[in-house]
């Protein structure tokens, strides 16, 4: 059954292509800006720059990789690769922000001398190119974990030029030596929450836990209250991607109230069309059952 994820999918792979081009030009420019005023703001902002290029340069690949079909060997296609590349987007991310704190309480007992002018014109320009990024982006699948992993990345830069351009006017208008340092750990105090949180929800999702949103307690009940179900058990629910909510379960039916076969009014439909109306779930694969047969199954715990 298709999704309808073709056209957006698409326009995602556009958008990545634009930001990493408008990044990697920023980039430079930062480079550049970092190299001539020594500032541990404009090098933070570089860090972020860097892995933001690597990160939309993944998750182009991987929403490249995720429209490619299954095979007998993945049978259920590449649609995990963009799970993949979101936590080590994250990861990537929290290594910085790491680096940065660390060198900023240095120099909080070691200042360095900054020059503001500098600062403020490679700020300002990163925080121009950012902006373009994030606009381009923003237009994007919100409930792509590939797609906010790349945002995630453009913000925390957003956020770092703006650093950059406060602390920037900030030593021009009083010469505090200690602007440029405040200004790169206020950035990772922005960043690291939500790249953590990033990195829970990535690890959630590989260990097959419950989508957001579904309260598996009642899909349970919600199915033990169609007509002919006698009881429910080896229910899972799951997702190969944040967009691709799955479930599965074993429906013990009362031979003398369940209608045998599928169709309308049966069992199998009428459950289906409950996970699917009330719950979203319109990938389910549910097995029919008496109650003897159970006792013939390896059961899963």
């Amino acid at each position: 059954m298709g999704h309808g994820h073709g056209h957006s999918a698409e326009n995602d792979r556009r958008r990545l292509s634009i930001a990493l081009g408008v990044t990697l030009v920023t980039a430079v420019v930062g480079a550049g800006g970092a190299a001539l005023a020594g500032s541990l703001a404009l090098l933070a902002d570089l860090g972020h720059l860097l892995t933001d290029a690597a990160a939309l340069a993944a998750a182009l690949v991987a929403s490249v990789l995720a429209a490619r079909p299954g095979t007998p060997r993945r049978t259920y296609g590449f649609g995990r690769v963009e799970v993949l590349v979101a936590g080590v987007n994250a990861l990537a991310l929290v290594v910085v922000v790491a680096w940065v704190a660390v060198e900023g309480v240095r120099r909080l007992v070691e200042p360095a001398e900054v020059p503001g002018m500098p600062l403020l014109v490679v700020g300002v320009l990163g925080l121009i190119g950012n902006a373009v990024s994030l606009v381009v982006l923003a237009g994007g699948d919100r409930a792509n974990m590939n797609m906010r992993g790349a945002m995630l990345h453009v913000l925390g830069d957003a956020l770092g030029s703006v650093g950059v351009v406060v602390a920037a006017v900030v030593l021009l208008a009083t010469g505090w030596p200690y602007a440029d340092t405040v200004a790169s750990l206020a950035i990772v105090a922005l960043i690291l929450p939500r790249a953590v949180g990033l990195l829970r929800e990535v690890g959630h999702v590989l260990l097959e836990g419950a989508p957001r949103g579904i309260d598996v307690a009642e899909v349970r009940t919600a199915l033990c209250a169609v007509p002919g179900v006698a009881d429910i058990h080896d229910l899972h629910v799951w997702a190969i991607n944040d967009r691709s909510p799955s479930v599965s379960a074993h429906l013990v039916v009362d031979p003398v109230v369940a209608r045998p076969g599928c169709g309308d009014g049966s069992v199998l439909d009428r459950a289906a069309d409950v996970l699917r109306e009330r719950f979203g779930l319109a990938h389910s694969t549910l097995q029919v059952e008496h109650h003897a047969h159970s006792h013939h199954e390896d059961h899963c715990r």
